[in-house]
């Protein structure tokens, strides 16, 4: 039999009380069994937070607080769904386009997955992402259906100021970017060609896809579906990257707020 420990605490010992509650022998909180409440105060929120921003485990982060672990990952959770949420502004200058490939690592895949998969980059089972990084500013990626021009061309042009410079490779779906009112160059990767020493590449998504991968592959495996929350964190990670730990706190704190208003998360 699972013991039972109280969600605000980690204490084991209780006693019933009424409506099939428990009270906790401890702190006096009451709670019921099987539902997860997520009131916590906000010194517990800055707590989880910060050791989340220093990159913790999330086993890690429960041993520190001392909380239950479902509280602590819905927490993360919902600082995922936030970061998600902080999209950069519409995009102006000088951008690059690119998409990438993401999915579980080849030594945990089935038979059937590593011989459709032995054909990598586009025509991969791999689910692909779109990203678009404007120069010398910030970064934005989303999880998207299929590498089509129907699919990208509409996203790039609500992501992209009409006369900014994309910069692509030569993939067929960004064929029609021009058309849009947008200075195109293209990159020939199928010619070995990465710069044209004049400004022209995608160096720079190409570091962020670098990081990403590194990232995603160092939590051992990420279910497609929750693929877009890991994804928005290493998005935000990557366009604050120059701030302190406690700027990046300062911020997310003032998102988890707004946050708050409409779900009341926050409350002790």
């Amino acid at each position: 039999m699972k013991i039972k420990r109280c969600p605000r605490c980690n204490h084991n010992k209780y006693w019933k009380v009424r409506r099939g509650k428990l009270k906790c022998s401890k702190c006096r909180y009451e709670w019921t069994p099987n539902k997860l409440p997520l009131r916590l105060t906000l010194f517990q929120w800055k707590r989880i937070v910060r050791y989340f921003l220093l990159g913790l485990s999330s086993n890690k982060i429960v041993d520190e607080v001392g909380l239950n672990k479902k509280r602590v990952l819905r927490v993360l959770n919902i600082t995922r769904e936030v970061m998600l949420r902080d999209i950069p502004d519409i995009f102006d200058g000088t951008v690059e386009v690119d998409e990438t490939y993401i999915g579980g690592q080849w030594k945990n895949k089935r038979k059937s997955q590593r011989i459709e998969e032995a054909k990598r980059g586009r025509g991969t089972l791999k689910t692909p992402v779109l990203g678009i990084l404007l120069r010398g500013g910030k970064v934005w990626a989303e999880v998207v259906s299929d590498v089509e021009a129907r699919t990208l061309i509409p996203l790039i042009s609500r992501r992209v100021k009409r006369g900014s410079t994309i910069f692509s490779d030569t993939w067929r779906s960004y064929t029609g970017i021009a058309t849009r009112g947008y200075v195109h160059r293209l990159i020939e990767h199928g010619k070995e060609e990465f710069s044209d020493k004049k400004g022209g590449h995608i160096n720079g998504l190409e570091g962020f896809w670098g990081y990403l991968k590194r990232n995603l592959m160092a939590k051992g495996g990420i279910r497609k579906a929750r693929l877009s929350l890991y994804l928005g964190e290493y998005v935000w990670r990557f366009n604050h990257r120059n701030y302190s730990t406690n700027k990046q706190l300062e911020i997310l704190l003032s998102l988890l707020y707004d946050y708050k208003k409409r779900y009341k998360i926050l409350g002790g």
